[in-house]
């Protein structure tokens, strides 16, 4: 069976995450499965390189599915955006890929990027895309503090109590924090990159980082908060509404051409 690769975005308002669900909630994983179905009539089953949670965006989502004829992929790209239709979900790009790949096991790196808005205003055309805090941040404390989290470590202090990985052990390759003027105050962006992430880790990292900003710890307390591996020692967890999964990385891109 020919396989494909599709880049996904989407908007996770209204989902319940990426990944089906047995009620028959609304989730990405189901809409897009439902329009392949109305493609080829049949069960379809889409494996993706990230189980994002209810609320959280995506604009570099990836996911394989097993078709049973040979597409063109520019027309299954606009097949799938047509039966996808209202739903807030894209297929930006498709490409045939071998049988071997796998958009979650052949993945060497996953990117996220959160946003935070510092105005005293109310949100309007971004709520539920950033997350509203009243008060300005020092961003180079965060930096300072966020310098303590790169490489291996145990994460467990910024791991959810029902998170399902075998190790809380990860390798942060990366976190950078970019500050840039927005309507009515100032945005911060905070982009991290490792292999994989545990659940809640991102926003868990986040919020913890934002009291730093705020000026509630010191930044050497983050450091602190993760050699405890104790979730007691973790700040506030960020609403989902500011997270994004931002790209993929494999071996050989598949995109790339």
């Amino acid at each position: 069976m020919p396989r494909y690769a599709l880049m996904i975005e989407y908007d996770g308002t209204p989902f319940s995450g990426w990944q089906r669900q047995a009620e028959g909630r609304a989730s990405v994983q189901a809409a897009v499965e439902t329009a392949l179905e109305r493609l080829e009539p049949g069960l379809h089953r889409i494996a993706a390189a990230g189980r994002t949670d209810a609320g959280v965006h995506a604009t570099g989502q990836v996911a394989t599915c097993d078709l049973a004829r040979d597409w063109e992929p520019t027309r299954l790209m606009g097949a799938l955006n047509h039966h996808l239709r209202p739903s807030p979900v894209a297929v930006l790009a498709v490409v045939p890929v071998a049988e071997t790949f796998h958009a979650r096991f052949s993945a060497i790196e996953r990117r996220y990027t959160f946003r935070l808005v510092q105005r005293r205003a109310p949100l309007t055309h971004e709520r539920n895309r950033v997350w509203l805090v009243g008060h300005r941040l020092d961003i180079a404390a965060m930096r300072e503090a966020a310098a303590f989290l790169i490489g291996p470590h145990d994460f467990t202090t910024f791991r959810s109590s029902i998170c399902q990985a075998a190790s809380p052990v990860k390798t942060l390759d990366e976190i950078r924090i970019e500050e840039m003027p927005c309507p009515g105050g100032v945005e911060c962006r905070f982009h991290l990159r490792a292999r994989s992430f545990l659940h809640n880790q991102v926003r868990s990292i986040v919020g913890t980082l934002e009291r730093v900003g705020a000026g509630s710890w010191a930044p050497e307390a983050m450091k602190a908060a993760l050699e405890a591996c104790d979730r007691a020692a973790c700040g506030p967890v960020c609403p989902p509404g500011g997270l994004y999964l931002t790209g993929v990385g494999y071996p050989a891109d598949p995109f790339a051409a």
